[in-house]
């Protein structure tokens, strides 16, 4: 299994493929791409050192994680009450967040693949 700590909203959300997660509101239509990892772990499964860590100062160079917008919405409604005793004083508001479900795609490591060399025709 191979997931990726990200940064946005000045918040960490740990992620996989496939996770769907609700975030601040990002303005972007259809995709959007997070720079900012700050860890990236894989298991190893088909490679031959095993286990990858790659932990960022602050953020992994060159890592990227896609997503797909799947809708803009408002989160719960928040009530914040402020009182006062004994002046007769009461407050009550509320709140409610804008926020952006995401489904994660892929984690994109940078590693870019070379394409296999052409033969020369003689």
């Amino acid at each position: 299994m191979e997931y990726a700590v990200i940064k946005t909203g000045g918040k960490q959300y740990r992620v996989k493929a496939g996770d769907i997660l609700d975030v601040d509101k990002l303005v972007a239509e259809k995709e959007v791409v997070f720079g900012d990892v700050l860890l990236y772990v894989s298991d190893g499964t088909g490679l031959p050192a095993g286990r990858q860590v790659k932990i960022g100062t602050p953020t992994v160079t060159g890592m990227s994680v896609k997503a797909k917008v799947l809708e803009q919405h408002k989160g719960e409604k928040i009530r914040v009450a402020k009182f006062k005793s004994k002046v007769r004083y009461r407050r009550v508001s509320g709140f409610r967040a804008l926020l952006t479900k995401v489904q994660i795609e892929k984690i994109d490591s940078g590693k870019t693949e070379k394409p296999a060399p052409k033969k020369k025709t003689a």
